[in-house]
């Protein structure tokens, strides 16, 4: 644990991102660097030390601080490192990132590595057993190449069959791709831009992708996919009221982290959350709700409640 808690630590990532910057650096940038990414009390414990040279890590010439790393510095790996990347080759999603030969060379790096731990010391509940394809080639092939075409900036043509069975074919931008634990499954958020200039979001599964080609059309300015799925929210959200016994809250909290919200406190115990939503994120955040239990009660909005209700009679129903 100790080892752990002195790399991870906040004033050592701090410290490691200003002495990475080769550039000379003045007190202020140093002061910057540190309310960026550290705490309010990081100020108070990280530059005295600089300034007066205890923590002997900066050259200091008249107002200018220079870093005494070296640009060819390295950190070697710990052996606490080496142990989750060895547990992270067992994760079959891995192979989204890492060619075959990469895999196989880190394995053999790390053949006398223990892993931090195994896939068996989890137990899975509540998640759909029908997960997207890893392993397969095509899936692989499909992930690399969104992933490419973000990173360029560019446009793809993409081949979609719907869940209904519809056929897409439209270029796209693959603007981000998002994971679902519960659905073990990749999804795409893709723009299309339309005849009025406008961009529209889509939400396509990567496992009912059957082709992407390149294209040279790339994105011409800066996009905020944020504001563009805000704007694609319904116009009420999801109203909850939680009552917090055995943890409920912060359950609650963990539970729709993924979501935008807004929680506020009614009284000692009650809170009111506001999740926003849209409509691809609609049955997924259905199906959450009624997983979570009885601390939690829906109590808007009405499209949502005649949702769950008609979603419970179909399971009355099945029983």
């Amino acid at each position: 644990m100790e080892l752990f808690s002195e790399i991870y630590n906040c004033y050592y990532q701090v410290l490691r991102h200003l002495l990475s910057n080769q550039a000379p650096v003045t007190i202020q940038d140093i002061r910057t660097g540190i309310s960026n990414e550290g705490f309010e009390e990081s100020m108070l414990a990280i530059i005295p030390k600089i300034e007066n040279g205890s923590w002997n890590l900066f050259e200091k010439e008249g107002e200018l601080y220079y870093s005494k790393l070296s640009d060819t510095f390295a950190v070697p790996f710990s052996n606490l490192q080496k142990s989750y990347l060895k547990a992270l080759l067992s994760d079959k999603r891995i192979r989204l990132f890492l060619t075959d030969g990469q895999i196989e060379n880190l394995n053999e790096i790390l053949s006398t590595v223990t892993p931090l731990w195994s896939n068996e010391q989890f137990c899975l509940y509540d998640r759909f057993a029908d997960g997207d394809p890893y392993d397969d080639d095509n899936y692989r092939k499909h992930f690399r190449m969104l992933l490419h075409a973000h990173r360029k900036n560019r446009y793809v043509d993409i081949d979609y069959t719907s869940p209904k069975g519809t056929r897409v074919h439209h270029y796209y931008f693959p603007a981000r791709i998002e994971y679902s634990v519960k659905n073990d499954m990749f999804r795409l958020l893709a723009l299309e831009q339309t005849k009025s200039g406008k961009m529209k979001l889509h939400t396509l599964n990567l496992n009912r992708i059957q082709s992407i080609q390149p294209t040279n059309q790339t994105m011409d300015s800066a996009i905020d996919l944020d504001a563009i799925i805000r704007a694609s929210y319904y116009k009420e959200p999801l109203k909850l009221r939680i009552i917090d016994e055995r943890n409920a809250l912060e359950r609650t909290m963990l539970h729709f982290a993924n979501y935008e919200k807004n929680t506020t406190k009614i009284d000692e115990d009650t809170y009111e959350c506001l999740i926003y939503y849209n409509q691809s994120m609609e049955t997924e955040l259905l199906i959450e709700v009624m997983s979570f239990g009885p601390m939690l009660t829906v109590l808007g909005n009405e499209h949502f409640l005649d949702s769950l209700k008609k979603r419970l009679e179909r399971q009355i129903k099945i029983k």
